[in-house]
């Protein structure tokens, strides 16, 4: 009978915890795929974009939901789905695959995105090329991967006189990823780059695929903007470490990590722009000329230490990770 009464308590505790919510206070649910210090960054700058412009828990103007799939595609389904019947005002989708789960499963709530590609790499647009009405946040496409890429026969130069091997990996199952990958295989054609890669399903895949990757005596890694490789980063660095093989990027994010440079957007910036317009969306509380945006702001980092490491030097356009 204790037992019983215990277990009504928690399911009334759970109930009133439930409708505490203000009907009239913007409730915001923000879905992250997986745990990961770089992609966090988009978080705490969409937060911080938020509190900027006026929106903040500790005023109580705004609630928020946080809820991390963990890398499972299940239980994003069911946080999304979560969201929809707790009537968000808006989703704050950081990734390409919340991005996309939200957007399948409603046509009626604003889909704010960071750190996710165009919707049309997302194979999200229609048969006239249009993004879905309630898409809204920040996406990147793939020109910036050329500044990138072309990065490292600038910098390294094959003792051997041989073409240079750049090694990638690459998820088969993320639609940007193997847009990616066919644009890298391009642009390494075309100016004389061995290009070794190898796809990988998951992130407990990607020790083994490297170590593969590694054995092919490639001169550089180039890290390929996908989930995998946010999510597995630090066994790729061990692992190109272990064979004195440097990383180059198109993530500011990742040359904290042990990259050696890179050309792209800060992780940070990508969420507070997304976060900018979230809070134009609150305070005309409309969505009345909005649209998805392009990321704005990129920048050409490099590590100091790992340049050091591999006696490594960039362009003056390059500046030092802080």
């Amino acid at each position: 009978m204790k037992l019983l009464r215990f277990i009504q308590l928690i399911v009334l505790v759970c109930f009133l915890g439930a409708c505490e919510h203000k009907s009239n206070v913007p409730l915001i649910g923000f879905a992250d795929a997986f745990e990961d210090k770089t992609i966090e960054q988009a978080k705490t700058g969409f937060i911080a974009a938020l509190k900027n412009n006026g929106f903040d828990e500790q005023k109580g103007n705004i609630k928020i939901i946080y809820r991390n799939a963990q890398g499972s595609i299940p239980t994003l389904t069911q946080i999304i789905q979560y969201y929809i019947t707790q009537q968000v005002t808006l989703i704050a989708a950081n990734a390409t695959l919340p991005t996309i789960t939200a957007i399948q499963n409603t046509k009626t709530i604003p889909v704010f995105m960071m750190v996710a590609a165009t919707p049309q790499l997302m194979k999200l647009t229609d048969a006239q090329g249009h993004a879905p009405a309630n898409l809204f946040g920040v996406g990147e496409n793939l020109n910036y991967i050329d500044t990138s890429f072309l990065l490292i026969p600038q910098i390294l130069h094959p003792s051997n006189n041989q073409p240079l091997t750049v090694g990638m990996i690459f998820n088969q199952s993320e639609p940007q990823s193997v847009e990616a990958i066919k644009r890298i295989q391009q642009l390494a054609n075309a100016n004389h780059i061995n290009l070794v890669s190898l796809p990988v399903n998951s992130s407990a895949d990607v020790p083994l695929v490297t170590q593969s990757l590694l054995s092919k005596h490639i001169d550089a890694f180039f890290a390929n903007p996908d989930n995998t490789i946010f999510a597995s980063f630090e066994n790729i660095v061990q692992a190109c470490n272990q064979q004195h093989v440097p990383i180059f990027t198109s993530e500011a994010g990742l040359v904290a990590r042990g990259a050696v440079a890179a050309f792209g957007a800060n992780i940070y910036d990508w969420g507070y722009q997304a976060g900018e317009q979230a809070a134009l969306f609150l305070k005309q509380k409309s969505t009345n000329g909005l649209h998805w945006e392009m990321v704005k702001v990129r920048n050409r980092v490099y590590n100091p230490t790992v340049a050091k490491v591999y006696n490594l030097h960039f362009p003056s356009d390059y500046k030092p990770m802080q």
